[in-house]
């Protein structure tokens, strides 16, 4: 009887052990992980914010460019001939063929001498006919400020950068600017973008640019 009683216990104590050794046996993606009571699981984490790191080292900032500056620099330097007068004269040279090509002479009573004349001197240039057939032209008596290349082999001569270099005067002596040369030399720090200037501060913008080459 005690003997039966044993067999009976130990077959009880084998269907509840079992289970538990045959778990260990499980494949292990069918396997619960273990997780400890106080561990907080985030089933959907926040968004991380990218990090922008910077590439480079800031740079130090560079003077802004003036480029009436750099343009009134470029023609100062390009002329050989600067003045303001009135046209005194104009005429026409024709030239036989295969000699120098027919040229437009203009004279000049120059009022204020910059560079390469004289106050008070009559001076006159050749220009290739072309510019006066193109429409470049000149009338008696008017008033301009020039800025003349220096004259080449043949004698000849034009404005520096066409009408960069050529400036109206009104009846005052003020210099008076095209929008176009406003757009290039009014930011200079003497003509200050106006577009009717004296003709003193003009000479002053230009004489100062002349130091500076």
């Amino acid at each position: 009887m005690a003997g039966s009683c044993w067999r009976l216990l130990a077959a009880v104590s084998l269907i509840f052990v079992a289970p538990a050794f045959l778990r260990g046996q499980d494949p292990i993606h069918e396997r619960v992980p273990f997780v400890p009571p106080n561990l907080r699981i985030l089933r959907d984490p926040p968004p991380i914010e990218p990090m922008w790191l910077p590439l480079s080292q800031r740079l130090p900032k560079q003077p802004p460019l003036l480029p009436g500056t750099v343009a009134l620099q470029k023609i100062v330097g390009a002329a050989g001939i600067i003045f303001s007068g009135h046209v005194t004269s104009i005429g026409h040279v024709p030239v036989p063929l295969g000699q120098a090509p027919a040229s437009t002479t203009v004279s000049f009573k120059v009022e204020g001498a910059i560079r390469g004349v004289s106050s008070g001197e009559t001076l006159t240039i050749h220009e290739w006919a072309g510019l006066w057939a193109s429409g470049e032209r000149y009338r008696i008596g008017e008033r301009v400020l020039l800025f003349l290349y220096p004259p080449g082999k043949l004698g000849l001569t034009s404005p520096v950068a066409g009408t960069m270099g050529r400036f109206a005067m009104d009846s005052q002596g003020r210099v008076v600017m095209s929008g176009q040369q406003v757009a290039n030399l009014g930011t200079d720090p003497i003509l200050g973008g106006k577009a009717i200037v004296t003709y003193f501060d003009f000479a002053g913008a230009i004489r100062r640019v002349g130091r500076e080459e």
